[in-house]
């Protein structure tokens, strides 16, 4: 594999997928694995995923790995937060 066919990290971003994380009111809901936080249909609450790291973290190549937009939503969400 080739950096051009994209690291494996990177995957999940570039190529999202719905997945399931439970908000603090108890249900199941959907977020996509590109995002960070979404809000609950039933409840209307914001529900976070744990993200420990990401190579986006660290890597001199991300930006033009995953794309500016994305790339620039992920730090400007961490930007000064701890994460979980």
């Amino acid at each position: 594999m080739s950096f051009f066919d994209g690291c494996p990290g990177s995957k999940r971003i570039k190529e999202p997928f719905p997945e399931s994380i439970k908000c603090a009111c108890g249900r199941e809901i959907e977020i996509w694995s590109d995002e960070i936080e979404t809000t609950c249909p039933y409840c209307r609450q914001k529900a976070r995923r744990r993200i420990p790291g990401s190579c986006l973290d660290w890597c001199s190549m991300a930006k033009d790995c995953v794309g500016v937009e994305k790339y620039e939503k992920y730090k400007k969400y961490f930007q000064g937060k701890d994460r979980e």
